[in-house]
């Protein structure tokens, strides 16, 4: 059975504009309040898109590997499994994303939320890449 990729990607394209308009050359000229703003919107779409990739990673892995492939698993075995069945590259590189996720999640800091932007950077080529190969694979 085929998974409906439409929503995520829906999410990887919002990250991907998200990113390219907090990185323009036009929001240096934004007030800092502006670009603070910009970047609430980059992190916000990180966090869900983050969401989406590791539960269509365990929706790819229940559907071509078996149910027990992906339900209660802890996501270190999650994104292990994922690895193995060369959805994902890096299984560190997704732990630490997981744990971005995480600190977005509790109570707002300002350097926090700038490490978060700066992961969400990276975060953008893993999820192109996992939603390329989950169309790739997608029966």
């Amino acid at each position: 059975m085929a998974l409906d990729l439409d929503s995520l990607k829906k999410c990887v394209l919002s990250l991907e504009s998200a990113l390219r308009v907090a990185e323009s050359p036009s929001c240096s000229r934004f007030s800092e309040d502006e670009k603070v703003v910009v970047r609430a919107g980059v992190i916000q779409n990180f966090e869900f898109t983050y969401e989406l990739c590791w539960k269509y990673m365990r929706r790819w892995l229940e559907t071509n590997i078996g149910r027990s492939s992906g339900e209660g698993v802890a996501r270190r075995e999650l994104f292990r499994m994922a690895r193995e069945n060369h959805l994902i590259a890096d299984v560190d590189a997704w732990m630490r994303y997981h744990e971005a996720r995480n600190d977005t999640s509790h109570a707002y800091n300002r350097a926090k939320a700038d490490e978060v932007f700066e992961v969400s950077k990276k975060f953008l080529a893993d999820a192109q890449t996992l939603m390329a190969e989950l169309e790739r694979r997608n029966a």
